[in-house]
């Protein structure tokens, strides 16, 4: 097969944008009230092959569906609440750009992405209230608002069929939030993630793997005096391109807590979490004139959860982005 538009007008569709921010609509996944930052399976194919220099936007839709066993507890706005479950719908857009220049021979980029997202969570009871209260009875939220902004920073290089990238990206703590609320599409509290990626990649084959990884630090929760541990996380990707514009394949993650949560709100301990998800996925590049467009659909069943909720997710992932030159 030819590298045109497979190779060329590849994209950092899944990781232009930050889209661990859709963790935070969910209220099961991990740390305080089950929400982290960084949503498993965020990254996936292609992910350190460098875009053409020039503007680029992304959307998605995600859909999750979680739930726990009325025997897992999770603290949440002073409270430890039990059978924690959510549906998440959320839509997100940003806006991007690869500059033309290279630093030490790599291609820096910068991107933000916003999010805006319904939100139905429930509980089947709280166990103690602030003032150590025995609390009882089913409770649900529901929300629609936005969420939190999250810009990222990339620099990708290129070497044959190997592709390498670092990345670095955090929370701006801005969306809808409220500690006593079970539903949120904010965390509450800012966060800094960083790490590297790797591509190969060969034209000629059509096959491509890609494996990213990387630690988040959690800044405190001042509304709740709750601080969450730091976070470690894989995201894993292999497809084949079965013609010019398409590829198939698997994807999966391994998302595992490396330190305790902290603070006078930790009120279970280090509550340390790990989760793995893995699942099918396919995706499509379309010429747009100028421009190089992309689609990428996935879904991920989770399993070996501790301390966390399972579940399902979908992803819907678009990228648009400059066509590479000859």
């Amino acid at each position: 097969m030819s590298t045109g538009r497979a190779s060329k007008g590849l994209m950092t569709v899944l990781g232009i944008a930050t889209l661990g921010a859709m963790c935070v609509a969910s209220p099961a996944r991990s740390d305080e009230g089950g929400v982290s930052f960084w949503l498993p399976g965020q990254f996936g194919s292609l992910i350190a092959v460098p875009n053409a220099p020039g503007w680029t936007a992304t959307g998605l839709a995600y859909h999750s569906s979680v739930k726990s066993g009325g025997g897992k507890a999770f603290p949440q706005g002073g409270e430890i609440r039990a059978g924690l479950d959510a549906d998440v719908d959320v839509m997100g857009f940003g806006p991007g750009y690869t500059f033309d220049t290279t630093i030490f021979g790599g291609r820096p980029s910068v991107s933000v992405l916003g999010l805006v997202g319904h939100v139905k969570a429930s509980a089947e009871a709280t166990l103690t209230g602030p003032n150590g209260n025995e609390i009882s009875g089913h409770r649900t939220d529901t929300l629609v608002g936005v969420g939190d902004l999250f810009p990222m920073a990339t620099i990708k290089w290129n070497s044959g069929v190997n592709n390498f990238m670092l990345y670095a990206t955090g929370d701006i703590p801005v969306g809808d939030y409220d500690p006593d609320r079970l539903a949120n599409l904010g965390i509450g509290h800012g966060a800094i993630d960083g790490g590297l990626g790797y591509t190969y990649f060969n034209p000629h084959s059509g096959y491509e793997f890609s494996a990213s990884g990387g630690v988040t630090y959690n800044f405190e929760n001042e509304d709740t005096d709750y601080q969450n541990g730091i976070d470690s996380h894989f995201d894993l990707a292999a497809s084949k391109f079965l013609s010019e514009q398409v590829h198939a394949g698997v994807a999966g993650y391994y998302y595992q807590q490396l330190t305790g949560d902290d603070g006078d709100g930790a009120t279970l301990g280090d509550f340390k979490s790990r989760v793995f998800g893995v699942g099918p996925q396919i995706g499509y590049f379309v010429p747009a004139g100028e421009m190089q467009a992309y689609v990428n659909l996935k879904g991920f069943y989770e399993f070996g959860a501790e301390n966390r909720s399972e579940g399902w997710n979908v992803w819907l992932t678009f990228a648009l982005t400059p066509k590479a030159g000859p």
